[in-house]
């Protein structure tokens, strides 16, 4: 008995010394964190999160980038420590702070792992000193089995740097994201296409995702010769032209070292029509730390956004859409100096159409005064300008608005469409139209944009609409006899130009 014992006891044995050979032969194909570490906070970035939040913070409120008049699908933002390229980082994401991107696809070099191909990571979150942030799975495992080059490689995850500097910058931008964690070894220029494919079939039908490639530009000892390749690489960004710039990078004409993501991005954005780029902000670490001695190390930073133009969507244009705007702020100006309404004359025949229209004030953020009619009787123009006064003086639910408050408040148009009468509330949509309930004496109003600001279902909707504009039991929506009408709102502010 004691002899079979000893020999299970040595198979348990060799068991063990057995799994752990397969282990170890096997590298690091078979392990990965399931949720990834930090490599380099406490180098590249502080390692505090309240320092951290504050140092990101303040880049943020310093940069003052140009107005990207229009939807921004990608930027190139540097990864070099903070302390060199965060300034630079501050100008793209100053731009999509609080936009409502839900995925954002990270295409970033690898510096400390020499691997063929992509590698796209499939744990569940990255984790930095502000938190964790959820990978996109279903987008990131979606990119995987079609393509021999385009794997999970984790070995391109332990070390590297240029992915994770982003993670911060994006979590004090944004709020309730995922990410798309993506590694780029060497690659061919069908390899970065077919990413390129790839991402673009899971992402084309979405307007909430973003694209971050993360590359500095030039490396090497001599100021004035990084200057002349900077601007030669980032002329040839600004040309939209992926292959172009691949085969440069590959002649040494142009320096990126995160060169292949840009070239993916680059792809991508000219795929899905996003032919709009423009360089918020060049320097290099020589123009930071003020050493611009020939021999001294340099590298480049910069930071891109493209995106497309801005589309005018409705009947307005922008040019009376601007007019608008114009109008309600000198009309409000004029009533607050001299108490009469200005006399206005209008020859834009658009603008003398007999059409309702609200104006709606914001202070800081918040509503300081919305007052509108829902049925034109007079012309567009003199609609404005009577709402605008109202908004401003006759909102009983705030005090009168003062001539000295009226340089920090936006003004918010919105130009309705005339009223139709639905038989059921299925025929609202959320976003799209404005509703009016209406029982006898009863009515009440909300226009299209408080189902996006309140991120309310339709019953909730609909049961604040009738309880607390309308003075009717939450539920009263559901009655025959309440009558509902939808309308369309073309809305614009003065934020938008």
């Amino acid at each position: 008995m004691s002899q079979v014992t000893c020999h299970k006891s040595e198979e348990r044995i060799w068991v063990i010394y057995f799994l752990i050979l397969v282990f170890c032969l096997s590298g690091f194909n078979s392990f990965a964190e399931d949720v990834k570490e930090p490599n380099v906070a406490g180098a590249f970035y502080p390692s505090d999160p309240v320092i951290l939040a504050a140092q990101v913070d303040g880049f943020l409120a310093k940069a003052d980038p140009q107005p990207f008049e229009g939807k921004i699908f990608a930027l190139i933002s540097p990864h070099a420590g903070y302390e060199f390229s965060g300034a630079v980082s501050g100008f793209g994401y100053k731009l999509i702070k609080d936009q409502p991107y839900k995925t954002i696809v990270i295409l970033a070099p690898s510096h400390q792992y020499a691997f063929r191909g992509v590698s796209v990571y499939t744990g569940t979150a990255f984790r930095t000193p502000l938190g964790d942030i959820p990978v996109d799975s279903e987008i990131s495992k979606k990119l995987l089995g079609r393509d021999p080059e385009i794997s999970f490689e984790p070995r391109a995850f332990l070390k590297e740097h240029a992915l994770e500097v982003q993670l911060p910058f994006l979590q004090r931008a944004l709020k309730d994201f995922k990410i798309v964690a993506i590694v780029l070894g060497d690659c061919g220029f069908s390899t970065c296409q077919h990413l390129a494919n790839l991402l673009r079939e899971n992402i084309s039908s979405r307007e909430d995702v973003l694209v971050v490639a993360s590359t500095d530009m030039y490396h090497g000892h001599d100021y004035s010769e990084a200057i002349n390749f900077d601007s030669l690489t980032l002329s040839a960004i600004k040309d939209m032209d992926p292959e172009k710039l691949y085969n440069g990078l590959k002649a040494g004409n142009f320096q990126l070292c995160g060169g292949y993501g840009v070239v993916t991005a680059l792809l991508l954005a000219n795929d899905l029509g996003y032919k709009k780029i423009n360089v918020l902000k060049y320097t290099d670490s020589a123009q930071v730390t003020g050493n611009k001695t020939k021999g001294n190390w340099t590298v480049g930073y910069s930071s891109v956004a493209i995106g497309q133009e801005k589309k005018e969507v409705g009947m307005l244009n922008k040019d009376q859409r601007k007019k608008l705007l114009g109008i309600a702020r000198k009309s409000i100006e004029s009533y607050l100096k001299h108490g009469k309404k200005p006399d206005l004359n209008e020859s834009d025949s658009l603008l003398s159409k007999e059409m309702g229209s609200f104006v709606t004030l914001h202070e800081a953020g918040q509503l300081r005064g919305c007052i509108g009619n829902m049925v034109g009787t007079q012309p567009l123009y003199l609609t404005v300008r009577d709402m605008a006064i109202e908004a401003a003086t006759g909102d009983p639910r705030f005090s009168p608005v003062k001539l000295s408050e009226l340089k920090n408040i936006e003004m918010e148009i919105s130009v309705l469409s005339p009223l139709e009468k639905v038989d059921s509330a299925e025929k609202i949509e959320l976003g799209k139209h404005g509703v009016i309930v209406r029982r006898g004496f009863n009515s009440g109003v909300f226009l299209p944009q408080v189902a996006t600001e309140t991120g309310w279902t339709k019953d909730e909707f609909l049961s604040h609409l009738c309880s607390q504009k309308a003075g009717l039991s939450p539920n009263a929506w559901k009655d025959k006899s309440t009558e509902i009408f939808i309308f369309t709102a073309e809305v614009f502010s003065e934020k938008d130009y």
